[in-house]
């Protein structure tokens, strides 16, 4: 382990923090590798009721490291696979997670805050998917998962960044706040862990089906189109030369 991301524990709430501030907490591969790893264990862990995650320094999460992208076969396959195990470790944990997100959460960050539960906001928190203008099709599953249709497919289809204010009135965010917004999603925090933890997994469980059940196909369509875009495998048209 690289020790790109901390685990703080306090009573039966687990605060996972990014660490790689100087990079504004870019998902790079070995950061993909931990929050899989991390997030796979608090799944599983009976003494973790609820779950907080949130980035070192100024930022919440920048997205994908673009520095890694490319290379040989090998490396790009690394790419999909810690980007696939990273997200469904995520999309499927059965702990509720708040994020505190302490500023800006764009492309890969921005999809990595709303596969969360609950997101509350810094001042300094900003929303979006910077990525388009650069070609790259934003997570549309992981917007509309949580948000109107409109809300979802402005944000996709623009590139538009908006601010913490914006994103509470968009449905973003459950609240903006003006202290430590570490500090007001661990009370939230401890407030879903100190509830009776069946009704409390029960209900996450819920959630789960109902995303599954409606975004599933969406998801996993943009899992295909990664593999495709980054290994080259996608196949010819009928009738062109290979």
């Amino acid at each position: 382990m690289a020790d790109l991301l901390s685990i703080e524990r306090r009573d039966e709430v687990a605060l996972v923090t990014l660490r790689r501030p100087e990079k504004r907490n870019a998902l790079s591969i070995t950061l993909r590798e931990e929050l899989a790893e991390a997030f796979g264990a608090l799944c599983e862990d009976d003494e973790t009721g609820c779950i907080v995650v949130t980035g070192a320094g100024t930022a919440f999460c920048s997205g994908m490291d673009i520095d890694e992208f490319g290379g040989g076969r090998a490396n790009r396959a690394r790419l999909v696979e810690t980007s696939r195990a990273m997200f469904d470790a995520l999309r499927g944990c059965r702990r509720p997670i708040v994020a505190a997100v302490n500023g800006p959460a764009l492309a890969g960050g921005f999809a990595l805050a709303l596969l969360c539960d609950l997101r509350i906001a810094g001042r300094t928190a900003s929303f979006g998917y910077p990525e388009l203008p650069r070609g790259i099709p934003p997570s549309y599953a992981a917007a509309r998962a949580v948000l109107p249709a409109t809300v979802a497919q402005e944000l996709c289809l623009t590139g538009r960044i908006v601010d913490a204010r914006e994103a509470q009135r968009l449905g973003i965010v459950r609240e903006v706040v003006t202290g430590s917004v570490v500090e007001r999603a661990m009370t939230v925090a401890t407030r879903i862990a100190a509830l009776p933890r069946a009704a409390v997994l029960e209900t996450k469980q819920r959630t789960l089906l109902e995303r599954r059940h409606l975004w599933g196909f969406l998801f996993e369509e943009e899992a295909r189109v990664l593999h495709d875009t980054v290994l080259g495998d996608r196949p010819e048209p009928d009738g062109e030369a290979a």
